[in-house]
């Protein structure tokens, strides 16, 4: 059984998901590293030369491939979910969990991450700020409808996400 962290940018997929990992002595895969990783170039570089129809591609047979594998922690980019395929992929042996947090929690944290400009490339065109209440309000509804779990990282630091993942893990585990 894979453990998935899906959510929007800055939700904490990556940071959890790597101190999840060491946590609970599971290797940690994180789709957009691993996407970048093969091509040997950025994400931003795949959009800007191919546009994100070749990244999502990219992305999709990555999934497809990670997903076979297991014990893993999981934390594909935020827009993956919004491919059926990807979704099957993730639930066939994963638990998923969505990181959620408020808009305001969100613009801090990609306000402070250096990588929010120069890595991530911009989906809409717009400022972050517009373009994240725009795809939030579009992502939502199917973040809440592919995952298992809700945990709201808005208020939180990183080890109390991690504990609450781990308590559920640990109560998910005793019930199977």
């Amino acid at each position: 059984m894979n453990i998935v962290l899906i959510g929007y940018r800055g939700s904490g997929k990556s940071t959890v998901g790597r101190r999840l990992a060491t946590r609970l002595k599971l290797k940690f895969v994180d789709i957009d590293d691993l996407v970048e990783e093969r091509q040997g170039v950025s994400i931003s570089d795949i959009v800007k030369s191919h546009g994100w129809g070749h990244f999502r591609k990219l992305e999709r047979s990555t999934i497809e491939e990670i997903s076979k594998e297991d014990h893993l922690i999981i934390a594909p980019g935020g827009g993956s979910v919004l491919d059926t395929d990807n979704v099957k992929a993730l639930r066939k042996n994963g638990f998923i969990i969505w990181l959620k947090a408020e808009k305001q929690a969100l613009l801090k944290r990609l306000n402070q991450d250096p990588g929010t400009n120069t890595r991530r490339p911009t989906l809409t065109g717009k400022g972050t700020s517009e373009e994240l209440k725009e795809v939030m309000s579009l992502r939502e509804p199917i973040y809440e409808q592919v995952s298992e779990i809700q945990i709201d990282t808005s208020r939180m630091d990183v080890e109390t996400v991690v504990a609450r993942i781990s308590a559920i893990v640990d109560e998910r585990a005793k019930r199977t």
